[in-house]
């Protein structure tokens, strides 16, 4: 598991933990051998895996459908990031998805989303909604 449509793989499974409010999901996405961090939209940076599958947690007592497109992959050898655009009810966000490698496969160490203005230039790329 090291191409990109890889990479997308664990992106859009990252995605189905956070639409379906799946802990379980989300513990087994979560890289173990790496520090994980996070940035949700107007939180502080979350350090440490317990940490952040603590801030889901929360997030997951009522989690919102998530759209995710415009997908694009960066390879940086044994890492890759995801930078993508997120819908969540009338919130736009610009997200940043960092996954290593772990044991052959992709494991997401580093998720920051903020809020964005839409743009008219913006290119229209593929979207999936994920419940």
């Amino acid at each position: 598991m090291t191409g990109s449509e890889d990479v997308l793989a664990a992106n859009g499974e990252f995605y189905r933990a956070f639409a379906a409010g799946d802990l379980a999901a989300m513990t087994l996405i979560l890289a173990e051998a790496s520090t994980v961090t996070c940035i949700h939209p107007g939180w502080r940076p979350i350090f440490g895996r317990e940490k952040v599958l603590k801030s889901w947690r929360e997030i997951f007592t009522n989690p919102p459908p998530v759209l995710c497109h415009n997908e694009r992959v960066i390879r940086h050898g044994g890492a890759a990031v995801v930078l993508c655009e997120e819908v969540i009810g009338e919130m736009r966000l610009a997200a940043t998805n960092i996954f290593v490698l772990e044991a052959d496969s992709w494991r997401l160490v580093h998720h920051q989303a903020s809020l964005m203005t839409p743009s008219p230039e913006a290119e229209a790329g593929p979207s999936r909604e994920l419940h």
